[in-house]
């Protein structure tokens, strides 16, 4: 049987965005396994990390422990570079698709000399991107154009870097694929309205309130500090109406709930950790906000669209690529203009749905085929 490789630094790569890919794999024939740092589940739980490892032992999906490290000058990823190798080595795939810009490098470097495997990596987000720090275009770019040479397909995620590495990445194929594709049907439903105030109800939400959702890791990039900010001055005005669910885990969830006690908020934001039901979450809110600082192409952006709802988000490369300003809903660059698309958003302001096909899973997964596809016949 012909094999295949899906190789992250962390296993919620694995997880969030290669199940399907895993299935098309084994559709197409190929015994699929899985590496990562399975001692660090990423944005994974360890309870969460657990079930995952299970799932996979239930599909009969092996996965391999790499010690990947998420710091880039860490010399772990020495011994996980070697540790890749021999694996390839050993196994002699047939392709591996890689992901994360650790396991990006250390992939790639580690099949220079297994010349029948085919190497597919999809970038998440290049680190050089229009208005990035210089140190990222010093550090990242040169090693990507350096890698370029043994990657037979480049996949982009969003237009921005599709466009910057036609121009400026030379490499056997570059495709662009939008996401990991969203299943329509799990939002794109109606949910009675006996069931949406039951929800409301066991969140302590008025059927009344106004109801914001962010979805997200609680981290500095997520930058969810801007949303407990502007709530701060939206009840200051007396918007008591209008709440905020965060939902979410993260290494800044202490610090958003002393942020929270310290404004008084406790009534107002309400930190939710991670949910399974995100689909219903959206269906009894009335806008999603994103306010990253940087992002590839949010997922939860692309489900809110799906579920009809309006958005706000800051001006990074993947989320506004995703919005049409003052149409499906609007692009911010400060918690100023938050606060007043909050407020315009609240009053009743009407916005519009917009196709979605190209991000749905069906269209996804059809490209994602065809990628599997041609790299077997070239």
């Amino acid at each position: 049987m012909k094999k295949a490789l899906i190789l992250a630094s962390v296993p919620s790569m694995i997880e969030q965005f290669n199940m399907n890919n895993i299935k098309i794999l084994q559709d197409l024939g190929y015994e699929v396994e899985v590496a990562a740092n399975f001692e660090e589940g990423g944005t994974l739980s360890c309870k969460r990390l657990q079930e995952f490892k299970e799932e996979l032992e239930q599909k009969n999906i092996k996965y391999i422990h790499i010690p990947f490290s998420r710091n880039p000058f860490s010399t772990k990823n020495i011994q996980a570079y070697k540790l890749t190798k021999k694996l390839l080595i050993e196994n002699e795939y047939e392709l591996i698709h890689l992901h994360s810009p650790i396991g990006g490098v250390c992939g790639r470097l580690a099949a220079k000399k297994c010349k029948k495997t085919k190497v597919i990596y999809t970038a998440h987000g290049f680190h050089f991107y229009k208005g990035a720090p210089i140190k990222n275009w010093i550090i990242y770019y040169p090693i990507e154009k350096y890698l370029s040479k043994y990657t037979d397909v480049l996949i982009t995620i969003n237009q921005e870097d599709y466009e910057r590495a036609i121009k400026k990445i030379k490499t056997k194929s570059i495709q662009l694929v939008h996401g990991i594709g969203v299943d329509k049907n799990k939002f794109d439903f109606e949910m009675l309205q006996e069931e949406k105030s039951q929800l409301r109800q066991e969140l302590n939400l008025e059927e009344d309130d106004f109801v914001m959702i962010c979805v997200g890791e609680l981290n500095k990039n997520k930058n969810q500090i801007m949303a407990i900010e502007t709530m701060k001055d939206l009840i200051a005005q007396n918007e008591k109406n209008i709440k905020l669910l965060l939902v979410g885990e993260g290494n800044l969830k202490a610090f958003y709930e002393e942020k929270i006690r310290e404004y008084h908020l406790e009534n107002n934001v309400y930190l939710l950790g991670y949910r399974k039901d995100i689909s219903k979450l959206l269906k009894i809110s009335n806008v999603l906000i994103s306010l990253s600082y940087r992002e590839g192409l949010p997922v939860n952006v692309i489900e809110a669209m799906i579920a009809g709802l309006p958005l706000i988000v800051t001006n990074c490369r993947g989320s506004r690529e995703l919005v049409q300003n003052g149409v499906n809903g609007y692009v911010i660059e400060d918690g100023k203009m938050l606060f007043h698309k909050i407020k315009e958003i609240a009053s009743a302001k009407q916005m519009n749905k917009i196709d979605t096909k190209q991000y749905e899973q069906e269209e996804i997964q059809k490209k994602m085929e065809n990628i599997y596809r041609s790299i077997e016949q070239s």
